[in-house]
């Protein structure tokens, strides 16, 4: 009976401690992501496993979303406590254009990666520019995301109707590549980092040959309707397998955002632990290696949350 009674007061003991402890995690974090085949899904797990083991009252969790203009909409309506977007489509949120029939509530955080548009296809669909997509079965990015925000600009910057001059279908990456390997597509946009997991897949796929279309010299119309929000980038050699020759394209940064109403401190915490924690992000996807203190000078086209700002500022950055 005495060992009993041990037993039970240890056990009494640990649940009071296991009980206390869940009790300081006040704040629940909701972190809207994208697809699995992309780079927001890992890289929004890595900061929500970050922020729930280095600040005590934060338990956070990643979620499965259409990535960047759901995203701003899960912000907006209190759904989601964070989000990775691209800055196109915030910006497009933050004044209620495009997509967005009023103006979203968005802070920025933190900005993150750029974000680089791919056009993915295969040998043997004839496709080596952009306008060879034209009455071809293309794949312009899931409803809802910023890939088939800005993929639906490079197409207008040459010229071309989505609705119009292709059959067109609306998938995300890891159904894209799936069906461009199935040969139900021709080819698809994708707007990522790198590398991306789905089209490293692909690329290594026998008796495919990967080929990715170059498309920087859309930029300067694209900048000439939608603003300084784009620059041109390049898909590095070697980077997907059978990718042999560097590829122009054009790149946005990524933002993580928050709604205005987000507590200073929690916003404050949030920043100050992903930027010191940052090494340990690089370990879950390698574009964390770009979430410095440089691009966040003019990074992003919306505000910072004064949280985020007080913590640049003690960093001695001059943010407008």
């Amino acid at each position: 009976m005495r060992r009993l009674t041990v037993l039970a007061t240890i056990f009494i003991f640990v649940f009071s401690l296991s009980s206390a402890w869940a009790q300081k995690k006040e704040v629940r974090l909701s972190i809207a992501t994208g697809g699995t085949g992309g780079v927001y899904y890992p890289m929004g797990g890595g900061m929500a496993n970050i922020l729930s083991k280095y600040i005590p009252y934060i338990e956070a969790t990643a979620e499965v979303t259409s990535a960047s203009v759901d995203n701003c909409l899960l912000v907006g309506g209190g759904k989601s406590d964070l989000a990775l977007i691209m800055a196109d489509v915030g910006w497009d949120a933050y004044q209620g254009k495009g997509k967005f029939k009023a103006k979203i509530p968005l802070k920025t955080v933190a900005v993150l990666y750029p974000n680089n548009m791919h056009i993915v296809t295969v040998e043997g669909t004839g496709i080596k520019k952009v306008t060879d997509l034209r009455g071809k079965r293309v794949s312009t990015g899931s409803p809802g995301s910023g890939t088939e925000v800005k993929g639906l600009r490079v197409l207008e910057a040459y010229g071309l109707d989505s609705d119009k001059d292709m059959k067109k279908e609306r998938l995300g990456a890891s159904e894209s590549a799936g069906a461009l390997k199935d040969g139900k597509i021709d080819a698809y946009f994708w707007d990522g980092g790198l590398p991306t997991a789905s089209v490293t897949d692909l690329g290594a796929t026998p008796g495919i040959k990967l080929k990715l279309v170059g498309h920087g010299d859309a930029i300067p119309k694209m900048t000439e309707k939608y603003g300084p929000l784009y620059v041109k980038g390049i898909i590095p050699a070697k980077t997907y397998p059978g990718q042999d020759e560097n590829v122009e394209i054009a790149v946005v940064w990524n933002l993580l955002v928050c709604n205005e109403k987000m507590k200073g401190d929690v916003a404050y915490d949030i920043v100050k632990t992903l930027f010191d924690r940052q090494p340990e992000l690089v370990t879950v996807h390698r574009m964390a290696k770009f979430i410095t203190l440089d691009p966040q000078v003019d990074g992003s086209p919306i505000p910072f949350h004064p949280g985020a700002l007080r913590y640049f500022t003690e960093k001695g950055l001059k943010i407008k």
